[in-house]
């Protein structure tokens, strides 16, 4: 854990410069709008350590997959979202010399993220020699109402005395991904062109087809006057640049404001992109940069009005969970059901950018109750849409008859990850798919989507558990073998009990979503006919139901991650040598898979999931044993310890473990925010907060809350959208609050006792 940046509210901030953290930096001062993404690259030439990153949402490439042998079924690549044009660069020379901070003499350093206004600002000083200073000052954003722009302000001030400044302003397409598996580079150059204050590069992908116009206008000030700009452009492979040079005088201020859009061909065809780049520059530079920030900033606030939480009483928290919820809002806006959310968003290379089991899992509950249920079910729509090629998945490794194996990795729908262990075992993501669909209709009771495609996925999905799973005739049960948990560290294990259980559960959802439309006659006739469905499948999910094997250690209430679980020496995390953590990074992989370390706990995540499945008893005797064997090294696993720990009244624990997934980049506690941010780990937090410290839950219909505030906090409050409704929530140490914001009265229960609000009214009770 490494505590860096300082603790502030509504910023994130590093006061000095700090080389051996810029890569980290890069991701933590990531900046995003859903539409695209940008690292906190310098804009200036930088020559230390630095991962440039430029994303544009939904644009991929399907990089061959770089293996010694194969398998069939095998993915033929791995799809990686793209290192895109770089924007953002404006090299600055002084008398000559280049400005690079690797480099530099530097003075000071500070770097700042607002998040309330969403904009991140650089200012440093630097000396080239004796009595020769330069101070600058450097604002950037993403903007969230003018999706296609990226804006950036860069002011230079000489100290002492008159230098030569060239600035050159440009955009270079020549980019390679990090993790190109053979450091091939991805684009080739369709068009580019200059004029005196812009320029432009389109870009298409080698393979798919996807063409991004990067194009930039600019504005150069001297002390607020306009200066005419007369340079010279360059041009070369997928790359131009504008250069102009200025004589400025000791302390005045020479600023260049730099307008960019990035136009994609997921939104504009190709042949009309290099206008609509000069249509959305003309309106960008009428309307100015102070204009654009002031709408993006209150675009902002505004969003900041239902997703905030507010933590009084402790910095750190209240840093943290903003960040998150900040970060979320900068990957997804929820406004196209062609896209997704990468586990490292717009922050990092690392996993691709795919889309996994997270976004089910973690992220739905997010958007569903902070941004209203279209938006989750444009969610649900992702998957429904890809049915076809997860039923083509499944064929490929011998399914038949409409089964379906979703991908574990994906962009299309098509499998595209690219590690045998993952790819054909850690088939529980088939159970998280389900388990969403069953959780957006429990928090919103609108069964639309079961009859606009989500029957059709749980049915193949219930396909799937029927046939994966086979009679034990020694164990006398169905069992599931060679399979991969939540928890990786234990790979090709036989009756791994979160799989057993979710399909079990799978099996027997899908049969009540079935029995709940089979009044809709017309519905399902079609249904039927469309997906050969007899009522006859039913009796042998049903037998499945009843007799699928869940190991369990006999004479207690401990469920067993797997079989042979009890095979491995038994230690605990207080056992090991601090120094060889994380064991991920620290021991061989042989050793981890024979140790009884966990990544993530899968009996608890099946608790998480079915809790009201389990007595409070049998909850707390499998945390407390799979809590002190897990290492948190999956960015996954804190959230939900702590939202069982806030069940179990273990209230340091569910602190300490909301601490972790909260500040989980900002302290670095896995020593990987290098790579990026983990952005679907995030929604996590929230939930560590609502349901855990909030203690929300859905129980028979109904909302309920069973709040516990911790000691580090004076108080705590947060904002639902429920079923139409909007409802705040306010907890001290004495009391809970309940604002109804709505014109409609809500029906919950506080403490399982029911109530009614009235709309536009408040709720309050003793704790």
């Amino acid at each position: 854990m490494k505590k860096h940046y300082v603790e502030d509210a509504w910023s994130i901030i590093e006061e000095g410069f700090h080389p051996e953290m810029q890569r980290s930096s890069e991701s933590i001062f990531s900046l995003g709008n859903g539409h695209m993404g940008q690292r906190a690259n310098f804009e200036e030439k930088y020559t230390g350590t630095t991962l440039q990153g430029n994303y544009v949402a939904g644009v991929y490439y399907p990089d061959k997959t770089r293996v010694g042998w194969w398998k069939n079924g095998y993915p033929e690549y791995f799809a990686k979202v793209l290192n895109a044009a770089n924007w953002i660069g404006i090299d600055i020379e002084i008398d000559g010399k280049a400005l690079d901070l690797a480099k530099a003499r530097i003075l000071h350093f500070r770097r700042e993220l607002d998040m309330k206004g969403g904009v991140l600002s650089r200012n440093f000083g630097v000396e080239f020699e004796k009595g020769k200073q330069l101070e600058i000052k450097v604002l950037r954003f993403l903007s969230i109402v003018e999706k296609e722009a990226g804006l950036i302000k860069y002011s230079l001030t000489p100290i002492g005395f008159e230098p030569e400044i060239m600035v050159r302003a440009y955009i270079d397409g020549d980019v390679q991904n990090q993790d190109a598996n053979y450091e091939e580079k991805f684009w080739q150059e369709v068009a580019k062109g200059s004029t005196a204050n812009g320029s432009f590069v389109s870009l298409k992908t080698k393979k798919l087809d996807f063409e991004v116009t990067t194009a930039q206008r600019l504005k150069i000030d001297l002390d607020g006057r306009a200066q005419s700009l007369r340079g010279r452009q360059v041009e070369r492979n997928k790359f131009v640049s504008n250069q102009y040079d200025f004589t400025v005088a000791a302390g005045r201020e020479l600023t260049i404001y730099k307008y960019a859009v990035n136009v994609s061909s997921l939104h504009v065809a190709s042949e009309n992109q290099e206008a609509e780049a000069n249509r959305l520059l003309d309106g960008l530079t009428n309307k100015g940069f102070d204009t654009l920030m002031a709408e993006h900033s209150a675009a902002w606030q505004e969003r900041w009005k239902m997703n905030d939480i507010v933590i009084h009483g402790d910095v750190a928290a209240q840093q943290a969970i903003r960040f998150n919820i900040y970060q979320l809002n900068q990957t997804y806006s929820g406004e196209d059901a062609r896209l997704n959310i990468g586990p490292k968003g717009f922050t990092g290379e690392k996993y691709g950018g795919g889309t996994y089991w997270d976004t089910e899992a973690y992220c739905l509950p997010f958007y569903l109750l902070t941004a209203g249920s279209e938006v989750a079910k444009n969610l649900l729509r992702y998957r429904y849409r890809q049915l076809d090629k997860a039923i083509d998945n499944a064929r490929k490794l011998g399914f038949s008859d409409g089964a379906a194996l979703y991908p574990m990795v994906t962009m299309n729908g098509e499998e595209c990850h690219n590690e045998w262990e993952i790819t054909f075992e850690e088939i529980h993501r088939n159970g998280a798919i389900a388990f969403a669909i069953y959780n957006f209709i429990r928090h919103t009771s609108d069964y639309s989507y079961l009859y606009e495609g989500g029957l059709e996925v749980l049915l193949a999905i219930a396909r799937f558990w029927k046939q994966r799973v086979n009679w034990s005739k020694d164990k006398q049960a169905y069992v599931m073998l060679g399979v991969t948990g939540p928890n990786e560290y234990e790979n090709n294990v036989n009756n791994n009990w979160y799989t057993n259980y979710i399909a079990r559960w799978t099996l027997q959802y899908t049969a009540e979503c079935i029995a709940t439309v089979q009044s809709d006659a017309k519905f399902w006739s079609e249904f039927k006919a469309k997906t050969n469905f007899d009522l006859e499948e039913l009796t042998a999910w049903s037998d499945i139901v009843e007799k699928i094997y869940q190991p369990k250690l006999a004479g207690t209430l401990l469920y067993l991650q797997q079989d042979g679980f009890l095979d491995k020496e038994d230690q605990t995390v207080a056992d090991l040598d601090p120094s060889h953590r994380p064991i991920n990074q620290k021991w061989s992989w042989d050793r981890i898979l024979r140790s009884v370390f966990i990544k993530q706990a899968d009996v608890l995540q099946g608790m998480y999931f079915f809790e009201d499945h389990f007595d409070i008893e049998t909850i707390r005797e499998n945390f407390l044993y799979y809590e002190s064997r897990t290492v948190h090294e999956s960015s996954l696993s804190p959230c939900v310890h702590s939202v069982l720990a806030c069940k179990l009244d273990m209230e340091e624990k569910a602190y300490e473990m909301y601490l972790r997934t909260s500040r989980l980049d900002l302290d670095d506690y896995n020593h990987e925010a290098d790579e990026g941010l983990h952005i679907t780990s995030m929604a996590g937090t929230w939930m560590a907060v609502i349901e855990g410290f909030g203690g929300k839950r859905i129980r028979d219909g109904v909302l309920s809350f069973d709040p516990m505030i911790p000691k580090h906090w004076d108080s705590y409050s947060f904002n639902l959208v429920y079923r139409g409704s909007v409802i705040s929530i306010t907890v001290n140490t004495n009391e809970v609050t309940v604002e109804n914001k709505s014109s409609e009265s809500v029906k919950l229960k506080l403490y399982s006792t029911a109530h009614e609000i009235s709309g536009s009214s408040t709720l309050s009770i003793n704790r």
